[in-house]
């Protein structure tokens, strides 16, 4: 029987996926392996009724440049109890390709030590994927798709911002990231929004939702100071993840809850929370500054791969085969800027509970701090006499106070 490889996608769409099941099938198939292409990730490579596709090179070659993923996915984390050698023994697999982010690679992590424990020999290597960008690769690789997440996010903020000079309004964007602020800095930045908020901006204070509005709001006092009535500021949802339950329902939004009582903040857009906890803010003050929300969510996760996830999907799948033929198993297969493929072993960014750790926004790092001190507007301590003429409370909006940077 001819040895094969099995490709598997988890998690959530991102551009350059497609990328990757190509050019993973391309050159296995040039290389006498067999593919297979199996559809719902994890819940697939287990179930007795599971879907798989052979791969040829012209499917292949078909879906090279689409967004989206040709082999359906899905979350499923399995149990231990959900293993099984069948499917491997049977298909005569020697490799398994498992696309997606930390939960997915931690996932065929423990898949390989039961295959291992089993005396079934199968290597597995991981192909780092999020939007989010906020897996812990080399320094200056980003994570495939997150270029074509941005890029997509940045046509339409930029969009957003002529409605606002046009119509003379404030937007206010919330943009996808579950711990880190990647996506919604790289889109703020390129678009030169007057107020970017990210998690790791609250390194010296805790996140609320008081706070984030003080920020949006200095923001538009600041504009209106420098006689600009319009603007956008764009915060990432991961500063809902360093938000105690409290401090999410203290929004006044109607939430659903799970089973364990927590607010599903997946059922709410959360540029409407944002937006609605700003308004009530300046009402206060009775400031009549319309604001509106926009949400960088689903919309941006299956656009068409630019140019540079194209190739760099292409390094990535073509990396995959080189890290085989070396004989590495259990790691990320990572291209550095030069172009070079090498593996990142799971084992060395994990943390003691077994979790990879996350990459997050250095704030204090020459590039950050360049957007922060020279392309944000907010108001500072020279502002406070001139903002009294619409907040009398001016001190409790200046930037570095909010944030207690001082």
């Amino acid at each position: 029987m001819k040895e094969s490889v099995v490709i598997l996608c988890g998690g959530g769409p991102a551009p350059g996926i497609n990328t990757v099941i190509s050019s993973v099938g391309k050159v296995f198939l040039k290389n006498g392996y067999r593919v297979i292409g199996l559809h719902e990730g994890y819940k697939g490579l287990f179930s007795k009724d599971r879907k798989i596709v052979d791969l040829d090179f012209e499917t292949l070659d078909g879906i090279f440049t689409r967004g989206g993923s040709h082999l359906k996915m899905s979350r499923f984390k399995p149990k231990n109890s959900d293993f099984s050698t069948d499917f491997f023994v049977e298909n005569n697999v020697k490799l398994l390709v498992t696309i997606g982010g930390d939960d997915t690679a931690s996932t065929a992590n423990r898949i390989s030590k039961y295959l291992e424990e089993n005396k079934v020999n199968i290597s597995n290597i991981h192909v780092p994927k999020t939007i989010d960008n906020d897996l812990p690769l080399p320094e200056g690789s980003p994570t495939f798709g997150y270029h074509s997440a941005k890029d997509e996010g940045v046509k339409i903020a930029t969009t957003v911002c002529e409605d606002a000079r046009t119509s003379q309004n404030w937007f206010v964007l919330a943009a996808m990231g579950r711990e880190a602020g990647h996506l919604a800095f790289g889109i703020g930045t390129a678009c030169h929004f007057p107020m970017i908020i990210i998690p790791e901006m609250f390194n010296k204070t805790s996140i609320s939702a008081e706070k984030i509005a003080q920020l949006v709001i200095s923001s538009i006092i600041k504009r209106r100071i420098m006689g600009l009535n319009y603007g956008a500021a764009i915060i990432s949802e991961g500063v809902f993840h360093f938000m105690s339950d409290e401090e999410i329902k203290s929004t006044g939004v109607n939430f659903t809850y799970d089973a364990h009582g927590h607010p599903e903040l997946f059922n709410v857009s959360k540029a409407h929370v944002f937006n609605m906890v700003i308004q009530r803010k300046m009402k206060t003050y009775n400031l009549n500054i319309g604001t509106r929300p926009v949400e960088l969510g689903f919309e941006i996760r299956c656009c068409r791969p630019i140019g540079f996830d194209l190739s760099l999907c292409t390094l990535l799948g073509n990396g995959v085969y080189t890290l085989f033929r070396q004989g590495h198993s259990k790691c990320m297969v990572t291209v550095d800027p030069i172009g070079d493929a090498s593996p990142l072993f799971l084992k060395d960014v994990e943390d003691e509970n077994g979790k990879v750790k996350p990459r997050l926004v250095d704030v204090n790092s020459q590039r950050v701090q360049s957007v922060l001190n020279y392309n944000l507007h907010y108001l500072t301590a020279e502002d406070v006499e001139t903002a009294k003429a619409y907040l009398p409370d001016t001190e409790n909006y200046v930037f570095t106070r909010i944030l207690n940077w001082e």
